[in-house]
């Protein structure tokens, strides 16, 4: 009680500001709720790969690409279609040392996937940075993503069971017809992940083609299931 008349003190003294048109909100938002609603929602996809579908094409079917080649990861999660302002976010993030855009909409992903997710994975293991890019970077935006998940669902986070085993060209520099060769065998993983249901946490998913050769190492190393969950799909 003493707590939640605090927070409400506060929001009177200290309001907030919609990250998008700058109106007055409440301390705990990031957006008005027309703002919010203006974002772009994934609503209709393929359950395995998150591609956006037609309405009449998505009772739970998997698209075409994933019935010819599914693969090795089972679900995907994906909260947004990476267009605009969703895209300027990510590049915010990712290149521009936004962490506080991590912790707001790794809080918005997880409340999203809480009601879909429960009892379904025992670990959460963000997509992982080679060593050197890290050092450039100075932060993982994967990591930072999923550690409010991690708190708000109660899962364990390990970022130390799959790592990258060589460098690799950003994806974005690549055409799509080299970015599976690219990342192909770059990642392993630790014989932690066995028998586990292992949840792959990304910022975007354009090809999945880094998800899903992260999945294999997982799946390698003997982890029972992999989905991914991630912010926005290309």
């Amino acid at each position: 009680m003493l707590y939640e008349r605090l927070k409400s003190i506060q929001e009177w003294l200290l309001p907030g500001t919609c990250m998008l048109c700058g109106v007055r909100i409440g301390t705990q938002q990031a957006f008005c709720a027309d703002c919010e609603l203006a974002l772009p929602r994934v609503t209709d996809a393929c359950p395995q790969c998150a591609t956006p579908m037609a309405h009449s094409d998505s009772s739970g079917q998997r698209c075409g690409a994933c019935q010819k080649r599914p693969p090795v990861f089972s679900r995907t999660h994906a909260l947004y279609r990476y267009a605009r302002p969703i895209d300027g976010f990510v590049q915010a993030l990712k290149y521009g040392h936004r962490l506080e855009l991590a912790r707001v909409f790794g809080q918005h992903l997880a409340e999203a996937l809480a009601p879909r997710v429960v009892g379904s994975v025992d670990l959460i293991v963000p997509v992982p940075l080679h060593r050197a890019r890290l050092r450039e970077r100075g932060y993982n935006q994967s990591l930072e993503l999923a550690r409010p998940i991690a708190a708000r669902l109660s899962l364990p986070l390990d970022y130390r069971c799959l790592w990258r085993t060589r460098p690799t060209a950003p994806q974005a520099s690549l055409a799509l017809a080299e970015r599976q060769r690219n990342v192909r065998g770059a990642f392993a993983a630790a014989p932690s992940v066995a028998k586990l249901r292992v949840a792959v946490v990304d910022d975007v998913m354009t090809t999945g083609h880094t998800v899903n050769a992260a999945a294999r190492s997982l799946h390698v190393a003997g982890a029972k299931d992999v989905q991914v969950w991630v912010l926005a799909r290309a």
